[in-house]
């Protein structure tokens, strides 16, 4: 409880700030951060703690979050009835912060309880968090077909025969037709497909097709020198007959999976195997004060221990793309990213949208008002390690280290991306309490302010609101660390517990559907 006996609690977060960020709820006339407030301050929201004339910038973290609109006396309530967003030059300064990385001896790496998977078929060894058989599907015309097998399996009983598998689980989409085979589409979905089937949280894949469809199976194989087997079958429903029989068949088909995937035991593997999804979603006015940064402590820690972490979601980084081409290891590196932010920036336009239509209308509640300031809140979940690759969507990350992936800002779109790049875990934290999984690989949620924590708490994994209370974010960044490796080693998170994951795979589609 607050005591009302005391102030509220405000943070200043860089000496050259002129808002102030209210921990506690501020009301008319009371005294904070030196300020008398002129309006009520919600928790989480912003104070002017001088005036800013209209047309000045409004800083935040130190940087530049967005223009006053009009003349914003000191106390007043700085939000989006009195700030405004438009274009600015960043200074890139590429590879000006970027260092040697330091990675511990393997012999002094965390390790975790995973599945090692031996390459075969083209399907690269890793090792896993989780030990799925999954059903893929090239369009949705077989979405049911694939679903009907999944739940066949779960009806029958069959899986208890298997206690090492987690599931056969049926992931289909709303595409894979209606669109150019030698265009965008065609590649974005191809990528993401096969990049689910090699996904090391999987042991097993069968792709079902309905067999006229414009994502064609075969294509799919020959682009990547795949070869049927054991462990990855193919089938279409106008080749096997039908949908009965396409069930039938499947279902034979998995059934020679199984005893195969359950032959997987977990060992003790180093922490360097895993590779770490970043999301934010519902976020607020603490996500860049809590959770986002005590997520990139652990994101520090990770890549000391030889791991890999994908920050993706480039319409929440926009604006802040200036400090991460600072950490740059090469110049191409950097230079990259600013070409995917000019990407996005006409593939906006030409949607007759904006850059700054992010934040939410949640987000803004929260406390958030423009996207510069909610992208560097996102951008510190990528902690401080030097930016070693930039990938474009679903690519598969070969590079250890922090990296970046191109992905909308829509959580279900990037942390699909993000999984079909390899990611066997992911992390996801929010300030309004976003309720997201994702099979096959086990989502951790950070709550970013303790009343949501409390509120959600069967959704919520780790509370990162006591960073407020005086918990360092050097030790939060350790319990996620921590946490993450008792996830990775099979504990459950909260999503799973609940059955999260089925429905969240949801590729990119980003050319015209014909």
């Amino acid at each position: 409880m607050l005591d009302k006996a005391l102030p509220p609690r405000t943070l200043t977060l860089n000496a050259a700030d002129n808002v102030a960020v209210a921990v506690d709820p501020v009301d008319v006339g009371v005294t904070a951060a030196g300020v008398t407030a002129l309006k009520r301050i919600p928790r989480g929201h912003k104070l002017a703690l001088s005036k800013i004339a209209t047309g000045e910038p409004i800083r935040k973290f130190g940087q530049i979050i967005g223009f006053a609109t009009v003349d914003i006396p000191p106390g007043e309530w700085v939000h989006e009835h009195n700030t405004g967003f438009h274009a600015f030059e960043r200074d890139y300064a590429f590879c000006a912060e970027a260092k040697p990385e330091f990675v511990l001896p393997v012999e002094q790496q965390a390790t975790f309880e995973g599945f090692r998977r031996e390459g075969s078929g083209g399907r690269p060894g890793k090792a896993g968090t989780r030990n799925y058989v999954g059903i893929l599907t090239s369009v949705n015309c077989s979405a049911s077909a694939a679903r009907f097998m999944a739940e066949e399996v779960k009806r029958s009983g069959l899986l208890a025969d298997y206690p090492n598998v987690d599931g056969v689980i049926a992931l289909t989409h709303g595409t894979g037709c209606g669109i150019d085979y030698n265009g965008e589409s065609f590649e974005v979905l191809k990528r993401t497909t096969w990049g689910y089937a090699c996904n090391p949280n999987m042991a097993a894949v069968l792709v079902v097709g309905l067999g006229c469809e414009g994502f064609q199976i075969k294509r799919m194989k020959d682009a990547y020198g795949v070869e049927e087997s054991d462990v990855f079958r193919t089938l279409t429903i106008q080749e096997t007959g039908g949908t009965k029989k396409a069930v039938a068949a499947g279902i034979e088909a998995l059934k020679v999976m199984l005893p195969i995937a359950n032959r997987a035991v977990r060992e003790t593997v180093p922490a360097s195997e895993l590779m770490l999804a970043l999301q934010c979603g519902g976020s607020d006015g603490y996500s860049g004060i809590t959770a986002n940064p005590a997520l990139g402590k652990a994101v520090d820690l990770l890549v000391e221990h030889g791991g890999t972490a994908i920050l993706s979601e480039t319409p929440e980084i926009y604006g802040a793309e200036h400090l991460l081409t600072r950490r740059a290891a090469t110049r191409e590196v950097g230079e990259k990213l600013v070409g995917i932010i000019k990407w996005w920036e006409d593939y906006t336009a030409r949607a007759r949208m904006d850059m700054n239509n992010n934040p939410s209308p949640g987000n803004k509640a929260g406390g958030l008002t423009t996207i510069l300031e909610k992208s560097l809140g996102a951008a510190a979940k990528g902690g401080t390690k030097t930016l070693a690759a930039v990938y474009h969507y679903a690519e598969q990350v070969k590079s250890k280290g922090f990296v970046y992936m191109d992905t909308p800002g829509y959580d279900p779109v990037s942390a699909t991306g993000q999984v079909a790049g390899g990611a066997n875990i992911l992390a996801f934290t929010t300030g309004r309490g976003s309720a997201y999984g994702c099979k096959p690989t086990p989502s951790v949620k950070l709550a970013t302010n303790t009343p949501m924590y409390l509120k959600q708490t069967d959704d919520m994994d780790i509370n990162c609101g006591d960073v407020l209370d005086g918990v360092t974010l050097e030790e939060k960044g350790k319990e996620i660390f921590d946490y993450l490796l008792r996830i990775a080693s099979g504990e459950h998170s909260k999503s799973e517990e609940m059955g999260y994951g089925d429905a969240e795979f949801v590729p990119w589609q980003i050319g015209a559907t014909m």
